[in-house]
């Protein structure tokens, strides 16, 4: 069971699992040579770690240690994640091989090739993958620490992913990156979709989450009776009162009343109404 810090409500983790296991194998080697960072981390690796138990920016930090304080995130931190013990054989022979079995011990849904090493010490390397010379993704691998024999990561952190390349977040599956009316990606904490799980049946389902709320698109009805506040709507008028919010995936424009009760997408097609989910939608 991996432990993940993030900035994601439980439900939306339960929504895309599936989807993102085995989806960020990348092309390219896993550590590049690079170009010297512009402004390199230059606190300590060895940094301490602690839970709060909440989902917000400080709690992130800090349950991510000196990975997290390695970021150059554009906004907030997004996931982070402290030390995991392992057992003896899991570990790896060099820092490289650390980084590698990272990935397998928590399958983070980042880019699997192009980092870098950032900072090397005795029993710590620091590795960052860069977007436009900045760190996105930070990891620290350490060497035999207490209950971590070999090399393996001790600390994670990655910027929300709206920050990684377009080139992988397109390509992978997942969450969708939505945009502003001037064609910025948005932070995923504050729009961001996705298709529903196909071993569940979800194939044609589809989630809307604004952070605090979230809305599905069913047109076949295979979400659980009461799950959703009204039903879905695939040909309706735009309400007078409804607003552009400025939100674009692909050809969706996203529109909402003052009561954000149904997310209206307008389609090339027409306008759809999306209601509010009521409960969670688990998929297991």
């Amino acid at each position: 069971m991996k432990r993940v810090a993030g900035m994601r409500g439980v439900l939306w983790v339960v929504l895309v699992a599936v989807a993102a296991v085995g989806c960020g194998s990348g092309e390219g080697d896993l550590v590049v040579e690079g170009t010297p960072a512009a402004t390199p981390y230059d606190g300590p690796l060895n940094v301490p770690t602690k839970e709060l138990g909440e989902h917000t920016p400080r709690a992130v930090r800090l349950a991510s240690g000196a990975a997290g304080r390695a970021l150059e995130c554009t906004g907030e931190i997004y996931v982070g994640n402290g030390p995991e013990a392992w057992s003896e054989g899991d570990g790896g022979d060099s820092p490289e091989e650390g980084l590698k079995f990272w990935f397998d011990l928590l399958d983070p849904g980042v880019p699997r090739s192009g980092y870098r090493v950032e900072r090397r010490e005795a029993d710590r390397v620091l590795y960052s993958y860069d977007v436009g010379g900045r760190t996105k993704v930070a990891v620290v691998v350490a060497k035999d620490q207490q209950g971590r024999p070999g090399w393996g990561p001790e600390t994670s952190a990655s910027c929300d992913p709206s920050e990684l390349p377009a080139s992988y977040t397109d390509s992978h599956g997942g969450i969708e990156i939505w945009t502003d009316r001037d064609g910025h990606r948005v932070p995923t904490t504050k729009v961001n979709s996705g298709a529903g799980d196909d071993h569940c049946g979800w194939r044609k389902v589809h989630f809307l989450d604004l952070g605090d709320r979230m809305y599905a698109r069913d047109p076949e009805g295979r979400l659980e009776p009461g799950v959703l506040t009204a039903a879905y709507d695939g040909a309706t008028e735009m309400p007078a009162a409804a607003h552009d919010t400025g939100y674009r995936y692909r050809d969706w424009r996203l529109w909402l009343t003052a009561d954000r009760r149904t997310a209206y997408v307008r389609t090339p097609d027409g306008v759809e109404a999306w209601p509010l989910l009521k409960e969670p939608a688990a998929c297991m």
